[in-house]
């Protein structure tokens, strides 16, 4: 299903740019109105609740946003800056129509986006996207003035939150004796990631928890674990938990400031989980590390992959009714936890295998490593198909034949730029690296 504005989460692009304009967000928020806020909610009307990062732009889309919704006759709730997971908690959890985040996640602040959450908190499918797109062809036609819009801000959004936060710890543990570095990376996280960790009995040194609407993961953040890890030393702390700009995703480094992935956390968990609760299986993406899969294999545990995307992730979840999964970019999902990815949660499933095993990260995952991987992305006009480019196609066979059994390749366009993703994965990190850039010439050739 070809979609003109969405891409792999949401609506994204530069700020002042098509589609991030205020006559595009405005007419935006009213075709999703039509789409997503059908029947009765609070009230007897249909209510979308508005949340967005700290990025200077959010107070103009979310006007956009707010006037659109207004216009088709859907109440607003306005929440501020939060987390991406805590507008999928809170719409669940009013019984509203919809959710809707302001953000472009881990991109530079020049950047947003608009993200869509249904009632019960799940990123929308494919289908309903394209039906919000299909409905932004149509003319905006205000409702009768009787039955405008209305907004009202969520005051006790951030309290909220924090408390479902704390609910997914197990409630006979805590993080009394551990010192946690917190990097919030100058995002939605800044006041409510550092409280969650303190509350639950640790010392927290936090960072990164300064926005001032133009430095959203500017060198901070899970994009950027060298900041983490340099602060851990520097602190002498137990551990380092990094978010990213709406904190969907995490990254976990421990005492020595060795950075853990998605794909290492992945592992700790399920491991966790397998000494209590057999784990039917897991669910990865085309990027997850073959060694993930190896391992699960020896530990008895399915293994899928989906599409890069944590909603893509989801789906296969919900498909296969299995509980957990996420990428290597450090998006994890734990549906007995909640509907998405949410990167404090996350780092609280980790912080508990941890505390009931009493190990460290290293110890906990000692018994894996991960095979060297080399992505290169290479920069290309709009709507540039790279299935189409022979030279490319027959250098990627070249490759796979020569790796066999012990590495793949991957290609994929990227869903939020216009960029082509090279990623090979090799037992040697020097074969990875020359096989990956041997493909990637093929791209500008």
């Amino acid at each position: 299903m070809t979609r003109k504005y969405f891409g792999t989460d949401g609506v994204r692009g530069r700020v002042g740019e098509a589609p991030i304009t205020p006559d595009f967000v405005m007419r935006l928020g009213f075709a999703a109105g039509k789409v997503l806020a059908q029947g009765d909610t609070v009230a007897g009307r249909p209510t979308v609740l508005i949340g967005k990062d700290t990025r200077i732009s959010g107070y103009m889309l979310e006007a956009a946003l707010e006037a659109g919704f207004a216009a088709a006759g859907v109440d607003v709730m306005l929440a501020g800056p939060m987390p991406t997971p805590a507008i999928a908690y809170l719409t669940r959890a009013l019984r509203l129509s919809a959710g809707v985040v302001i953000s472009a996640s881990h991109n530079p602040y020049q950047d947003n986006g608009i993200k869509f959450f249904d009632a019960s908190g799940n990123k929308l499918p494919d289908a309903v996207e394209a039906a919000i797109e299909a409905a932004l062809d149509a003319p905006i036609e205000c409702v009768s003035s009787e039955k405008l819009g209305k907004a009202k801000r969520l005051f006790d959004a951030q309290g909220r939150y924090i408390e479902f936060c704390k609910s997914t710890f197990p409630t006979e543990l805590d993080l009394r004796g551990l010192k946690i570095v917190v990097d919030c990376a100058h995002g939605a996280a800044y006041h409510i990631a550092p409280d969650v960790f303190h509350e639950l009995g640790a010392e927290v040194v936090a960072i990164g928890n300064q926005p001032n609407g133009l430095n959203i993961n500017d060198g901070v953040g899970a994009t950027v674990p060298t900041n983490l890890s340099a602060a851990v030393k520097e602190h002498n702390a137990d551990l380092g938990i990094a978010l990213d700009g709406d904190a969907d995703r995490l990254l976990m480094v421990d005492n020595t400031g060795r950075a853990y992935n998605g794909d290492e956390l992945l592992y700790v968990m399920v491991k966790d989980r397998m000494n209590t609760v057999p784990v039917q299986g897991a669910v990865g993406t085309l990027m997850t590390n073959m060694a993930l899969e190896v391992a699960f294999k020896q530990m008895g545990v399915g293994f899928a992959r989906a599409k890069v995307g944590d909603r893509y992730v989801l789906e296969v979840l919900q498909q296969k009714g299995w509980l957990i999964g996420g990428e290597g970019s450090g998006h994890l999902l734990f549906l007995d936890k909640h509907t998405t990815g949410d990167g404090i949660v996350s780092a609280l499933q980790v912080l508990s295998a941890l505390k009931r095993s009493g190990k460290t990260l290293a110890q906990c995952t000692e018994d894996i490593t991960l095979y060297p991987q080399c992505l290169i992305n290479v920069k290309v006009a709009p709507g540039f198909d790279w299935q189409k480019n022979e030279a490319l196609q027959t250098e990627k066979e070249i490759v796979e034949s020569e790796l066999g059994d012990h590495g793949r390749v991957l290609i994929r366009a990227s869903g939020t730029e216009p960029l082509i993703r090279v990623m090979v994965e090799a037992k040697n990190a020097e074969t990875a690296d020359k096989m990956a850039r041997r493909i990637a010439g093929k791209i500008t050739a």
